[in-house]
């Protein structure tokens, strides 16, 4: 099977809002014209009302309600809102796909993309934190893709994977000849997102095979890793053990270990009522 086949199918990928694309496209640009996108967000009934819904929460803790994106921009900053309407489109951007429980996909993407933010701040400006939050809601939108156009071919991959040891990516390229990372790569390159963005993706799960700046695709790596052990219930020493040191030494964290990592397992993206 070929990536291309996937894509191929239009009617089955991915319906991501047009401004949600105009704001992944202009995180690379610092002339982007961020006024212009907001009224574009405002526009947006669903996105709006997701976004305010949640600005609202008890998550913020803001002093008085927002009613307006206007408001939401002068409250929380274009940064944070620039992540909030992202993870909002992605979240509506299917349903009802075979195999895939959506709710909990995007909960666990946001949290991903939480972790990736936030370790991104710890490179000294050489991750950009909102390019990695972004690489973390979308790092798994090949799998994604996979159960809404070849939903038989997708479940089969599961089943091998819940019965036996194979991994995912063995069992990936087993049966299509490539990874979900790989389509996911092809997906985001085909929408015209930042290149960063789609290599991070393709690279998440082997970095060290990225010869030129692999740093984001290493962040993605430490992101997916430390949400996998948060749930795993092992003791902070085994988790330590076993944690990648090189692999954040690669994405330019100068931080000790032992001084985020215990903050990193307890960190709450305080997303998941966008993903509802």
């Amino acid at each position: 099977m070929e990536i291309q086949e996937l894509l191929n199918q239009t009617d089955k990928l991915p319906n991501i809002p047009e401004v949600v694309r105009e704001l992944i496209k202009a995180l690379n640009n610092p002339n982007a014209n961020y006024s212009d996108i907001s009224q574009k967000v405002a526009q947006d009934q669903t996105i709006s009302l997701k976004v305010l819904r949640i600005v609202n929460s008890a998550y913020f803790g803001l002093s008085r309600k927002v009613a307006s994106i206007d408001e939401a921009v002068v409250m929380l900053g274009m940064s944070k809102l620039k992540t909030l309407v992202i993870a909002s489109g992605f979240a509506n951007c299917a349903s009802n796909v075979e195999g895939i429980d959506l709710p909990a996909f995007w909960s666990d993407s946001f949290q991903v993309a939480e972790l990736a933010r936030w370790l991104a701040e710890m490179t000294e400006d050489e991750v950009e934190p909102d390019l990695a939050f972004t690489a973390g809601i979308i790092h798994n939108i090949g799998q994604l893709l996979l159960h809404m156009a070849q939903p038989n071919r997708a479940m089969a991959i599961k089943t091998i994977v819940d019965t036996t040891d194979v991994c995912r990516s063995d069992a990936e390229m087993e049966r299509l000849g490539f990874t979900t990372a790989d389509a996911g790569e092809a997906l985001v390159s085909s929408w015209k997102f930042p290149e960063q963005l789609a290599l991070a993706i393709k690279y998440q799960h082997n970095p060290t095979d990225l010869t030129e700046d692999p740093k984001l695709s290493a962040i993605l790596f430490l992101a997916s890793t430390i949400n996998r052990e948060a749930k795993s219930g092992d003791d902070f020493e085994d988790i330590l053990e076993r944690y990648p040191a090189e692999i954040a030494t690669l994405a330019g964290i100068k931080t000790s270990l032992a001084d985020y990592l215990p903050e990193a397992l307890e960190l709450k993206s305080g997303l998941d009522s966008l993903a509802a």
